[in-house]
């Protein structure tokens, strides 16, 4: 069996542009993955790097392969030792569908070929229900509606701006937290936990937007609204500083969806910088590639989130190796988002949650099909065997 064609799509569903690759091989059998660069800059740009990727490395290779093929992308590129999200987000996505590929081939979900799932349903918390709050009262009103929709698990973004033309939390420019943001920050998390009770966990991201000593002060100062950890406190290569950050606030500290590959996380796990890794398949470089993560994170005592911003191909990803992890603790996934970003497969997971819990699936790869009715409008790219 070789791969004999490759295809990429990188799909409009609004404010979101999933990219996704399809393999195709000469019996028939193909395979998908998800790059989780899909909003803000760079879509297009890894959809390209996807192309290149499978032109000179996957086309006419054996799909089975696939520990040989992603050591030709991180050794034999010149770019795979020290790359960042481009390239880690073609790679990952190439590797997914390998890995779906396999999965097909031999008839099992991918979780079956990582030792097996180790439980039955997965535990979820929602994102993206928060990003159009205007007011700290907007976020507290809006989590009583997610925790009524059934989740006891859902993330906030309290810090940032709000977009007066397209109405929705936009990054500080040049990190300046002004006293207006950092007191409408600090009422959001405190009328969100009055509104949604003790007993809902409260995540709280704050997206490397300042310096350590604000974000450290905001951390302390949050710390009496029991977060269930502090997301992204600091730059992802400022490792020391997430370690100063975790030395004085009494929040569990996650981070990890900025750095690729078992390399990058080596150094935090080492100095023990912060409590749970957020590994995301789409950028990570892969599902093998979080699954060492992983393993590295379980020798010091942390636990493992894998994150997940993309579409549903990457939460089908997500999905396969939070079933297996043993040190995983809570599975992201995004149920507020247009039809079409869930019509990009015709199974998605995310419309079988049910009280904050989706059930860990049993068809073979990833377990998920690309619904080529809404995709096919938006391939970039066709590369097939000369």
């Amino acid at each position: 069996m070789i791969v004999k064609e490759a295809n990429v799509y990188v799909v409009e569903t609004g404010s979101f542009r999933p990219i996704i690759v399809e393999l195709v091989t000469n019996e028939g059998i193909t395979g998908i993955g998800e790059g989780a660069v899909g909003f803000g800059v760079g879509c297009y740009a890894a959809g390209k790097m996807m192309e290149d990727l499978a032109k000179c490395f996957v086309i006419g290779k054996d799909p089975a392969n696939i520990s040989s093929i992603w050591n030709d992308f991180y050794y034999d590129t010149f770019w795979g030792k020290g790359a960042g999200a481009i390239f880690y987000a073609a790679v990952s996505a190439i590797e997914q569908a390998l890995w779906d590929i396999k999965g097909k081939v031999l008839g099992v979900p991918v979780y079956q070929l990582l030792g097996g799932k180790q439980r039955d349903e997965l535990r979820v918390y929602a994102n993206d229900w928060s990003h159009s709050c205007a007011t700290a009262e907007d976020y507290a009103v809006r989590a009583s509606e997610v925790v009524a929709d059934g989740f006891d698990a859902i993330k906030m973004y309290p810090l940032g701006q709000v977009d007066p033309v397209r109405h929705i939390n936009v990054h500080l420019k040049n990190r300046e937290i002004t006293k207006e943001n950092y007191k409408r920050c600090i009422k959001a998390v405190k009328l969100t936990r009055e509104a949604i009770g003790p007993d809902i966990d409260l995540m709280v991201d704050v997206t490397a937007e300042g310096t350590t000593d604000v974000m450290t002060k905001i951390g302390i100062e949050i710390e009496q609204y029991n977060p269930f950890w502090y997301e992204e406190a600091m730059d992802a290569f400022d490792v020391d500083a997430y370690a100063s950050v975790k030395a004085k606030v009494n929040i569990p500290i996650a981070t990890g969806e900025r750095l690729y590959t078992r390399y990058g996380f080596r150094r935090l796990l080492e100095i023990r910088a912060v409590d749970i890794v957020q590994p995301d398949p789409g950028t990570c470089g892969g599902i093998m590639e979080l699954w060492r993560i992983a393993a590295m994170a379980e020798t010091y005592n942390m636990r493992v989130a894998p994150h997940n911003c993309g579409g549903p191909v990457l939460t089908a990803a997500a999905v396969q190796l939070s079933a297996c992890l043993t040190n995983f603790v809570i599975q992201e996934v995004f149920p507020y988002r247009p039809e079409i970003h869930y019509d990009i497969v015709e199974n998605p997971l995310e419309y079988q949650i049910k009280n904050g819990r989706m059930k860990v699936p049993t068809e073979p790869g990833l377990g998920v099909a690309l619904n080529h009715k809404t995709v096919d409008p938006f391939r970039v790219a066709h590369i097939t065997l000369d």
